[in-house]
């Protein structure tokens, strides 16, 4: 048996967050607002280099950036 998710090419953290975003759109607006702020991430990371840490970069930027590179080299 296939899972619906799997079928539409997910992944199952994909299909997760997906389901996620839908319940915290359907709540009323009080609650509403209280979910989707625990649903916004703020990822970080710096490189490494020589024993010092680089600049630290929001991982969300960085990868907005890469899909666009990328749309732009096709």
């Amino acid at each position: 048996m296939v899972f619906a998710w799997k079928s539409a090419g997910l992944t199952y953290n994909r299909y997760l967050a997906v389901a996620a975003r839908a319940v915290r759109r359907s709540l009323k607006d009080g609650p509403r607002l209280a979910a989707e702020r625990r649903g916004q991430m703020d990822l970080r990371f710096a490189k490494w280099e020589n024993g010092k840490q680089g600049d630290l970069k929001n991982l969300a930027d960085v990868n907005n950036q890469a899909i666009a590179a990328h749309a732009e080299s096709k």
